[in-house]
């Protein structure tokens, strides 16, 4: 015979020649040779010596573990006393009840949703991640959400987890925020065939996801495209000279004319401008030898308004001196005072006559 303590923390199996008869717990005992007896640390997982269905037909061992069976589309979080210890995946497990809390959340990965009631700071421990996607859209985004390529809903700025598995997923993001399009180097004709280059700027959002990623392929470059037959139509439409004088109606029309055509594709159109209209090299030296003609008979015309206004003055100021005698004495001191400023000395004859002298250089006859 011999003896066999079990402790207060243990648990014992006891096998008589390979066949399981009963289990033990604290206390002394004593057995025949031919009997095993195996003891375990409760404190710890417990792993079966034989088939573990044989030993759970003993219902006192079975009312002492704790049987956790997981699935081959499932995972199981095992809890010690509180605490994340790891992640169960398919297969059965068996646990002591003993001081040691167990606790366990089962979770079905086989769909795509995480229903379980699982934190965050769970999901991104080390132990699940390897089980979790996450995706995250921007505060200034929306996303359309695909799974297994079909359309399922629009994701708001967000993080988001789904359980990993073999679903396909997939999201494409659109950017909400007012954008801006550069048409720019537009070769156009006019309708009398002058050649002109055009840079337009134009500002847009997406007002419907669904419309813009669902409904059109490439909806920015449709837009683009939209603005540049719009500012064609309209420049094909005047001659040089017409369309140099209705240029600021240019961006008007154009915006009427896509804003339409831009609600189809799911977008909001805000704004459209000419940054600048560049002529042919030709064209543009004609149009400045036409600007210097124009600016020189302008020119001309100011001279000739001057010239006839000045003449009319002398004419009136001459009938006036004409009339006052007075008058004309005036003007001829007003010349008089004018002519000695221009002279730096006057030379006389000392012949006792210098008020003479003065007054026949000064005062006409």
């Amino acid at each position: 015979m011999k003896k066999v303590k079990v402790n207060g923390y243990e648990v014992a199996l006891v096998f008589r020649n390979g066949e399981y008869k009963r289990v033990l717990t604290a206390g002394n005992y004593w057995f025949w040779k031919n009997e095993d007896v195996y003891v375990y640390d409760i404190t710890k997982p417990f792993v079966a010596p034989v088939e573990l269905n044989i030993l759970l037909q003993d219902k006192a061992l079975a009312d002492i573990l704790h049987v956790v069976e997981v699935k081959d589309n499932e995972i199981v979080l095992q809890y010690e006393n509180g605490l994340l210890k790891q992640v169960l995946t398919a297969g059965r497990y068996t646990f002591w009840k003993s001081v040691v809390q167990y606790a366990f959340v089962r979770a079905d990965i086989s769909k795509l949703e995480i229903t379980e009631d699982i934190d965050r700071a769970t999901l991104l421990s080390k132990q699940v991640v390897p089980y979790v996607r996450n995706l995250s859209v921007e505060n200034y985004e929306k996303a359309v959400l695909f799974i297994d390529g079909k359309f399922d809903k629009v994701l708001d700025s967000g993080v988001y987890y789904w359980w990993k598995n073999n679903i396909a997923v997939h999201i494409a993001r659109v950017d909400m925020r007012q954008q801006q399009l550069e048409v720019n180097g537009q070769e156009i004709l006019t309708k009398d065939k002058a050649a002109l280059r055009i840079n337009a700027w134009a500002q847009y959002k997406v007002a419907d996801i669904e419309k813009a990623v669902l409904k059109n392929k490439e909806y920015d470059k449709q837009l683009y495209v939209a603005f540049q037959l719009a500012l064609r139509e309209y420049v094909a439409g005047y001659s040089f000279d017409e369309l140099l004088e209705k240029k600021e109606s240019i961006a008007p029309f154009v915006l009427q004319n896509v804003k339409e055509k831009a609600l189809a594709l799911g977008i909001e159109v805000n704004g459209f401008g000419i940054r600048d209209i560049i002529l042919p090299g030709d064209v543009k030296e004609i149009m400045n030898q036409v600007l210097i003609a124009e600016k020189k008979a302008q020119a001309n015309t100011i001279m000739r308004r001057e010239e006839t206004a000045s003449t009319r003055s002398l004419l009136n100021t001459a009938k006036l001196m004409e009339e006052n005698a007075m008058l004309w004495k005036l003007k001829e001191m007003e010349y008089v005072e004018k002519i000695a400023d221009k002279i730096s000395h006057i030379s006389v004859g000392g012949n006792g006559q210098l008020l003479e002298q003065l007054k026949q250089i000064l005062v006409s006859k």
